[in-house]
């Protein structure tokens, strides 16, 4: 590579940042498209299902290695930060790419930056196309992107004129190297802070709002049908869980977030309305006030992404609140030979039911999440929950139903995922700690977790020290709904040393959970969690 095209390549990338930083200004501030995230989301739509795979099992394999918090926020920050890096990677390239063509007359550079921002403004103008039945593009959104590129590559042109004049001796330079540099450094961080914190400030609530209620303060009495919670006093009896194992219930907060954006979609409210068409004799059209109106149905519910490793928390439990779907389908009316439900979201996500499985008066569309309206990070206005399902068979930010035929694969299974994505049995230590506050060595240990089986429930937790025999642990018997984990408890007359401590569930049926190790695509990860303790 010459250094003509080193030097355009990097101040391409170099002043990228600011255009970054003033584009997402913009997102934020007048909901004008954001190109990096556009560019990331076209591509993972546009890839072989067997790349993106890889992507997500490479992303979670790192992100678990380094432990750097919750996956599902650490997931979706480095996801943002993989388009940004895409984009400052696409603008270099493109700058080097362009310093290749002659430039013979005085002010040629500023038109061949101004060329460079066009194909940088076309690639990003088919992204966005290719996002459209996702992200529906109103013509000024093209002006936009278009206008974007266009001031970009205009800096660029101006940045290469002076470069030129400032690496070279002959004629004398306006200006020195320095005082080169220290304009495009000063000009990339002024705009690049000061675009960013505007933005910061323009997201800033305008009141605050009151926190939510801890997972420990939540209402159960609201839960009502098949899945109804057992009744207060029967849950008062029951065993208490170890100190250090998850909250039976998700604050809302911290309940995991996977999607296939690298920003939920915003939609208002006033203007979503549910379509429920197809072989159904009367069609139905619902705004979100018309579902809230109707008699709804609230149950603990937990649930899973299927790409969750063995120990890993892409899994949480919350109250959800919505309309039985059944009862839907009932008003609207089946037809005969209907077999299959068709759920189409905002954000273009697809997946298929069962009509059995939509009839099941457990699935609800939610819209309500632990007793507040359900968050755009969760599928604000509406989602679906379907019982003993992965996470990847239930949309969220749903706007059409159709009751169809056929089976026709959805958005993962066309990626190679499971067809029926049904929960897979798993159990998981989450703490271990002495009986007396920093004791160590002889005494007795404590170990808590989880289990969880899907709508099978769980039957039988047991414990492994080293290699020794397979021990019962105590449950936290019943869960707060057939819906959810069950959380365990075992008490181990601890001995000094290094100690190996394995664990493994039984479901509802006595079934005992697949042991034999194996990742999560495309069913699901089993295998037998373990933890290394000192004791």
């Amino acid at each position: 590579m010459s250094v003509r095209m080193l030097r355009a390549g990097l101040l391409g990338a170099v002043i990228a940042i600011p255009w970054i930083a003033l584009s997402y200004l913009f997102n934020r501030w007048g909901g004008l498209p954001f190109p990096p995230f556009d560019l990331l989301d076209a591509v993972t739509r546009l890839l072989p299902g067997s790349i993106v795979t890889a992507m997500i099992h490479g992303l979670v394999g790192v992100l678990t290695a380094l432990d750097l918090g919750e996956l599902s926020a650490t997931a979706k920050a480095a996801e943002r930060m993989m388009a940004i890096s895409i984009a400052l990677l696409l603008a270099g390239g493109l700058s080097a790419l362009g310093a290749l063509l002659p430039i013979r007359r005085p002010g040629g550079l500023i038109w061949q930056g101004l060329g460079t921002g066009l194909v940088l403004s076309a690639i990003f103008s088919l992204m966005r196309a290719a996002l459209a039945a996702a992200r529906p593009s109103l013509p000024a959104d093209y002006l936009w992107v278009v206008a974007l590129g266009l001031a970009w590559g205009l800096a660029l042109g101006w940045l290469q004129e002076k470069a030129q004049q400032v690496y070279q001796e002959d004629p004398p330079a306006t200006m020195s190297r320095r005082q080169f540099l220290t304009l495009v450094g000063g000009g990339v961080l002024t705009i690049s802070v000061g675009s960013l914190a505007l933005a910061d400030w323009l997201e800033s609530p305008e009141a605050e709002t009151p926190a939510p209620l801890p997972p420990t303060e939540f209402d159960l009495t609201v839960t009502s049908g098949p899945a109804a919670s057992p009744p207060a006093e029967v849950l008062q009896s029951r065993i208490p869980p170890v100190a250090g194992t998850r909250p039976e219930i998700t604050a809302t907060e911290d309940f995991y977030t996977i999607d296939i954006n690298t920003r939920p979609p915003s939609i208002q409210a006033k203007e979503w309305e549910l379509t429920l068409e197809g072989m159904v004799s009367d069609p139905l059209s619902l705004t979100l006030d018309e579902l809230r109106a109707r008699t709804s149905r609230a149950q603990v519910i937990t649930l899973s992404c299927i790409s969750n490793p063995i120990g890993g928390d892409l899994i949480s439990t919350g109250i959800w609140r919505g309309v039985p779907l059944a009862e839907l389908l009932a008003e609207a009316g089946v037809q005969p030979g209907a077999s299959h439900l068709y759920v189409e979201a905002a954000d273009g996500f697809y997946e298929n039911l069962s009509l059995d499985v939509a009839m099941d008066p457990r699935t609800l569309l939610v819209y309500e999440m632990n007793g507040e309206p359900l968050p755009e990070a969760h599928g604000f206005p509406l989602r679906i929950y379907i019982p003993d399902r992965y996470g990847m068979k239930q949309p969220k930010w749903i706007t059409r139903i159709e009751v169809r035929d056929s089976l026709t694969p959805g958005y993962w299974v066309e990626r190679g995922w499971s067809r029926e994505a049904k929960v897979q049995t798993t159990s998981v230590i989450d703490t271990t700690r002495h009986r007396s506050t920093g004791g160590t060595g002889s005494g007795t240990l404590l170990i808590g977790g989880i289990a969880y089986a899907g709508a099978r429930g769980i039957r039988a937790v047991e414990v492994q020290i080293d290699d020794g025999d397979w021990q019962p642990a105590q449950l936290r018997h019943p869960p707060l709904s057939p819906l959810t984990w069950v959380l365990w408890r075992y008490e181990w007359p601890a001995q000094p040393g290094s100690h190996i401590i394995r664990v493994r569930a039984y479901d509802g049926a006595g079934k005992l959970q697949i042991t034999t190790p194996q990742g999560p695509r495309p069913d699901g990860a089993v295998g037998v969690h373990e933890a290394t303790i000192r004791s």
